[in-house]
């Protein structure tokens, strides 16, 4: 088809499995093509400047990266099965979602892949990168060599043997039973149909948290109703139904939410401090680092140390702008959520230093 789309992307890509769920569910026609080392290398990076899958390759042949951007890119171009709610309070529950699953539910993620019993299946699909036609063993011993350079970003993100029980607890005690209470009840987050926050979720609940062996056994286990989930945002064919009446949030989301304000988002709000003050240290500079030094990042009653990673700030901006562009009306019915929720002061944190994405880096807006 000549305006058919093209995936550049792997099933073992958090990442991807968003994009993907978000293709299927808005029918746009699309092929996909598996991101070898040979893609990477003729394609990908001199496509993009970057290494990151997924990549979008339009019918007009431009070369689309990073899913949040991506998906703004194609709710403009295709109107139809929307996933972006018209009333306030979804709006921005919704993007405050995608967010989270984004830049949080990684933890979750890349600590059951790397840390528990998934090998050699791991292995192997990291070996199919660089050698997608050769035998499962032979996959094995290159993908362990791979693998490791992923492994290492572990720690960075405050994965270590202090923050483990924590974040085991965090995942298995506070997120899946709160998503499959939750998915007992609706269809999605915010009813019959998807919106942003559901495909937030779907990367790292999919693309690790369901497929990999043991993190799979352990949702299957925990949460049947969040796999039932993960099955549906992968349907090919899902109907279009109608989010929640009312601009209604459901309540069984409340405690997700509200523990979010408490923890995750002090580390947002840190994030763009930290990237603000350099961008003033650093005038000359257009380019913002990946990294800005360590935080601390509170799990429970555990702390530890972090990596502050600038592509945050861009992350939170997208919230903040949108709140800001609020009427007064639309406020006043928000703010009693967010009051509620305990993140509503935070909501007033303003943006001095602004960023943007340009060719795919991250640049201070403004810039020559």
């Amino acid at each position: 088809m000549a305006n058919k789309y093209t995936l550049y992307g792997a099933q073992l890509s958090l990442y991807t499995g968003k994009l993907r769920s978000y293709l299927r569910y808005k029918q746009i026609p699309y092929e996909e093509v598996f991101s070898s080392r040979k893609v990477y290398k003729d394609i990908i990076i001199p496509k993009t400047g970057v290494q990151f899958i997924p990549v979008l390759k339009t019918p007009q042949d431009e070369y689309l990266q990073d899913t949040s951007a991506i998906m703004d890119v194609l709710e403009l171009e295709f109107k139809e099965r929307s996933v972006i709610p018209n009333t306030p309070k979804q709006k921005l529950i919704s993007a405050i979602l995608e967010m989270w699953g984004d830049e949080c539910l990684l933890l979750a993620a890349m600590h059951y892949r790397w840390n528990h019993d998934n090998f050699p299946f791991i292995y192997e699909e990291f070996g199919e990168i660089a050698l997608p036609n050769m035998p499962a063993f032979i996959r094995r011993f290159v993908g362990k060599k791979l693998g490791a350079k992923f492994k290492g970003f572990v720690p960075m993100l405050g994965i270590t043997p202090n923050s483990i029980p924590a974040i085991e607890d965090w995942y298995e005690h506070h997120v899946l039973p709160i998503l499959d209470k939750h998915f007992a009840k609706h269809e999605y987050l915010l009813g019959g149909r998807p919106s942003t926050g559901d495909f937030g979720l779907m990367g790292p609940l999919y693309a690790h948290l369901y497929r990999d062996p043991a993190s799979g056994r352990l949702m299957k286990q925990i949460a049947p109703n969040v796999s039932k989930w993960v099955e549906r945002m992968n349907q090919t064919s899902a109907a279009c139904g109608e989010w929640l009446a009312d601009d209604e949030i459901p309540d069984t989301l409340f405690a997700l939410l509200k523990r979010q304000f408490v923890e995750f988002w002090p580390l947002q709000i840190t994030t763009l401090a930290r990237s603000q003050a350099w961008m003033k240290e650093n005038p000359e500079k257009k380019k913002l680092p990946r990294m800005l030094g360590e935080h601390t990042i509170q799990i429970g009653d555990i702390s530890e140390k972090c990596a502050v990673r600038s592509f945050s700030h861009w992350k939170l901006q997208r919230i903040l702008d949108l709140y800001g562009s609020y009427s007064d009306s639309e406020k006043a019915s928000v703010d009693p959520l967010l009051n509620e929720l305990g993140g509503l002061e935070m909501m007033q944190t303003k943006v001095e230093q602004r960023v943007t994405r340009e060719n795919n880096l991250l640049v201070k807006e403004g810039s020559n």
